[in-house]
């Protein structure tokens, strides 16, 4: 039993050993066709000399020329002169010159070299084809040429398989949109998407550049991918850079995640954020997650701005112009041209942030709920319990407006209790409130805040020696107060205005506080960093309207308090 069961195993051992040989035996080139044989031995040693329409048969492959070597103990053949090959119903392959080797199975073609697989041609002088892997490849410089795109490269390599290309050196894509340029590129001649895995450059024509090192982009549906740190580059002057960018270039929408930075070198300005979407229909978009804006246009205060959403748009509006008739201007009115001849002026943009604003410059700080700036009226609007610092100067208003004239703060409007407040001591505030305010701005600092409407002031004028000489409290139709050296001046009131100077050691707390007063430091960024910062809001008190007298009173001048007018001091305070 036991030598029986041995020599089983030794037959089954044998026949695998067959078998194996037989998976790994190599097919045979055969000759088909050729219209002469013949040899010679002392220059071709075991070739066979072949002219005439020569065929070759192996496996599946066809192979025609006008002449040959055939050296059957090598399984091999030189082939010359309109070298055809044909390998089933979709791939050919055309040259001068082919060297094929039956036991490897590698082909190589030489001169005015031809391999066609389907829709795509690939062009070269020299070229190895690998059928065992199915792999073509070149070395000295090719072309591979779909129904869309044409793509040239010092080197490549073509898998008819699954229509998968690489090409490195040199690389150049030619669409009818663009022209990619890159050192290495994936290509797949069905589906025309391009894998980029290095140094990659997209240009469109007057229009867009794509730049990227890792990602991939179709080139018939404009849709891409783009990864590490690409970049969008518009020739409106506009650049978006982020870490992962989704873009889809036909229909103009882009959607980005990390580290994003888009930047309008026209407008001198440039978003931060971690999510963003655009449409360039519109120039819309938006940035979100550690969204900020940084307005560079004045070089010698930048612009810091931080809110939960950040959101951009261009602006369009006509220009009507004067119509003629008869050469004269009809009725001296402005009348519209026919809507299609209206001509419109450039663009501007416009911005919006919404939810915990905070603004930083040097020459003023702010902070509110939701924020609108207008490119071409300069103008940024704050609401939401809108707040103002200059130096030592704190604004407050339903509404705030600031005014930009050559990049610089021009003046700043407020709304709706609008109150101004400068810190004198610990707990000495200079105060003034009304309906509205303007508070002009030269150099960096407020030099006259014009207060309208139920004006009131609180301020604190010193004697010589710098001593307090007491409190003032004011009543007005509108107050003026001019401002130098960081210091009051002088103040304009109407002749209706009332007050009263209470000395320093009587004034009550309330004597020195207006209805609506507050004071809100903790909130006011105080460098770029605290722009991101949330510290709570400073709860505001209701503001008590107060009647004043019409707001076309006569004026009156008053200078700032000092020692040596004390006498009329008193008389403001007796006639309380």
């Amino acid at each position: 039993m036991h030598g029986k069961g041995f020599l089983i195993l030794m037959l089954c051992f044998v026949a695998l050993g067959a078998a194996a040989q037989d998976s790994t035996k190599t097919s045979l080139v055969y000759l088909e066709h050729s219209q002469t044989l013949s040899f010679d031995e002392q220059r071709l040693p075991d070739a066979q000399i072949l002219r005439g329409d020569v065929r070759f048969r192996h496996d599946s492959v066809i192979m025609y020329c006008d002449s040959a070597y055939f050296f059957e103990k090598e399984n091999s053949l030189h082939a010359f002169g309109h070298v055809h090959m044909v390998q089933g119903d979709t791939l050919e392959g055309f040259g001068d010159v082919l060297f094929y080797n039956g036991n490897t199975k590698l082909a190589r073609l030489r001169r005015h070299v031809r391999l066609i697989h389907q829709k795509t041609t690939l062009t070269t002088d020299s070229l190895n084809y690998d059928r065992k892997k199915n792999i073509a490849y070149y070395f000295s410089g090719g072309m591979i040429e779909d129904s869309l795109n044409t793509l040239t490269s010092r080197w490549g390599q073509y898998t008819p398989d699954n229509h998968q290309a690489i090409f490195r050196d040199e690389v150049k894509l030619v669409n009818p949109k663009f022209v990619l340029t890159a050192d290495t590129l994936g290509y797949n001649t069905e589906t025309y998407r391009s894998d980029i895995v290095g140094p990659t450059t997209i240009l469109y024509d007057e229009e867009t550049t794509i730049l990227s090192t890792n990602g991939w982009y179709n080139t018939q549906t404009e849709l891409s991918m783009l990864l590490d740190r690409s970049r969008i580059i518009h020739v409106d002057g506009i650049t978006l850079t982020g870490d992962t960018i989704y873009y889809d270039k036909a229909n103009g929408y882009g959607r980005s995640l990390g580290n994003i930075e888009s930047t309008d070198s026209t407008n001198h300005m440039t978003l931060y954020g971690n999510v963003s979407e655009v449409w360039e229909d519109g120039g819309r978009g938006y940035v979100t997650d550690s969204a900020m804006l940084l307005d560079w246009s004045d070089s010698t205060a930048f612009t810091y701005m931080h809110a939960d959403t950040l959101w951009t748009e261009e602006i369009s509006y006509p220009i009507f112009t004067l119509k003629m008739r008869d050469s004269l201007l009809v009725d001296s009115v402005m009348v519209a041209q026919n809507p299609d001849t209206i001509w419109r002026d450039t663009t501007y943009q416009q911005l919006r942030a919404f939810w915990h604003v905070r603004v930083f410059r040097n020459d003023i700080q702010a902070v509110c709920d939701s924020a609108r700036y207008h490119g071409r009226d300069s103008l940024l609007t704050l609401f939401g319990m809108p707040i103002c610092w200059n130096e030592d100067n704190q604004m407050s208003a339903d509404q705030i407006d600031i005014y930009f004239k050559n990049e610089t703060v021009d003046y700043m409007h407020g709304v709706g209790n609008a109150l101004a407040v400068k810190r004198e001591g610990f707990s000495e505030f200079n105060q003034l409130a009304g309906k509205e305010m303007l508070a002009y701005v030269k150099d960096g600092d407020v030099y006259l805040v014009d207060v309208k409407g139920n004006a009131e002031t609180i301020f604190y004028p010193r004697e010589d020696d710098g001593s307090y000489v007491g409190v003032n409290r004011t009543q007005s139709s509108f107050v003026k107060m001019y401002m130098q050296n960081r210091q009051i001046d002088h103040v304009v009131f109407t002749t209706a205005t009332t007050g009263v100077m209470i000395p320093i050691d009587q004034a009550l707390p309330e004597e020195t506080k207006l209805s609506g007063f507050f004071w809100a430091e903790a909130e006011r960024p105080l460098r770029p960093a605290d722009i991101f910062l949330y510290p709570p809001r400073t709860e505001r008190p209701s503001a008590v309207a107060i009647s004043a007298s019409a707001d076309d009173e006569e004026e009156e001048e008053l200078p700032a308090i000092t020692s040596g007018n004390k006498r009329r001091n008193n008389q403001m305070r007796n006639n309380r």
